[in-house]
């Protein structure tokens, strides 16, 4: 690659704008990554937010210093990335914008919003009695960025949260749970929240031995990846009307149509939102003014999660 120039592409004019100036040094080029790359030897590619994933085979036969998704799950990128590359997760974007989306279903869900709209939508004034947030126990099942997250925008509420990672330790809060835990946890929770990353370990733990463990009228909410649950089990327990359900990930992704979990007044369902709003445009193209940064001085990118 050349030494004396940077070459970067990003997917979009959006983003490109919101990187603003960059020095002299530095080239900004558009590629989405569906025709012909601009050059066949690029610093840092970085993928469309949506659809980047199946992007990755058009870097076959090309050489890059860094493949910059834009996505903070990795899952099923070892993959499709050709050998040869260097791929780094959009970690520092999103978590806040997902925790958001976590504690805005955890409270729409206990404090009966969607039976208030429904109702709304039929001129009826429907006053009832819910579930608070304040005082309940919350089992936090994943404690990386995402779950850390969701922790400082839970404790403000005066809740009791029960953090649970792949193995137990302890850090200045105490305790942390191992997931082998589990079975003594969901019990004890009113609400239980999942974000962990998908992997065969966690494909299907949210599963019918998982939901039965959940004590009744417990509140379940998916902030991970679909496939992290077995949709037919949350459709048979929500179909009991036991417990409440909040998703933002299906399995399959989307939902079909007139899937019977839209119907159920228990389920509310988002489209897989989580990082979709105002605050990724400037924190991707921090991200990306950092990672440039950091190649021209050397350093070791950031969030770097695959080497192939």
């Amino acid at each position: 690659m050349a030494k004396d120039r940077l070459l970067v592409t990003v997917p979009d004019e959006t983003l490109r704008a919101a990187i603003g100036r960059t020095p002299e040094d530095v080239e900004v080029l558009l590629w989405d990554m569906t025709g012909p790359a601009p050059a066949d030897e690029i610093d840092i590619v970085v993928t469309p937010y949506l659809g980047g994933r199946g992007s990755l085979s058009n870097l076959n036969n090309m050489k890059t210093r860094l493949v910059q998704g834009q996505f903070v799950g990795y899952d099923g990128i070892d993959k499709l990335l050709p050998p040869g590359h260097v791929f780094a997760n959009a970690s520092s974007v999103h978590e806040t914008s997902t925790a958001e989306l976590a504690l805005a279903l955890i409270l729409a869900s206990q404090r009966g919003l969607p039976d208030f709209v429904r109702a709304a939508e039929k001129g009826h004034w429907a006053p009832a009695w819910q579930p608070s947030l304040a005082d309940r126990a919350v089992a936090l099942i994943g404690y990386g960025p995402v779950g850390r997250a969701i922790e400082e925008r839970l404790l403000p509420f005066e809740t009791h949260v029960a953090r649970v990672a792949h193995r137990a330790r302890t850090d200045e809060r105490g305790q942390i749970h191992g997931i082998d835990e589990l079975t003594y946890l969901l019990p004890t929770a009113d609400i239980v929240v999942v974000a962990v990353p998908l992997s065969d370990s966690t494909v299907h733990l949210i599963n019918d031995a998982f939901l039965t463990s959940m004590r009744d009228g417990s509140l379940l909410v998916n902030i991970s990846r679909g496939k992290v649950a077995d949709t037919d089990a949350l459709l048979a327990h929500a179909t009991k009307g036991r417990l409440r359900i909040a998703l933002d990930v299906t399995d399959p992704e989307p939902l079909p149509e007139d899937h019977p979990l839209f119907a159920l007044p228990n389920v509310l369902i988002s489209p897989h939102v989580g990082g979709a709003t105002s605050a990724m445009l400037p924190r991707m193209a921090r991200l990306l003014t950092e990672q440039i940064a950091r190649m021209q001085r050397g350093l070791v990118p950031l969030n770097v999660v695959l080497t192939t």
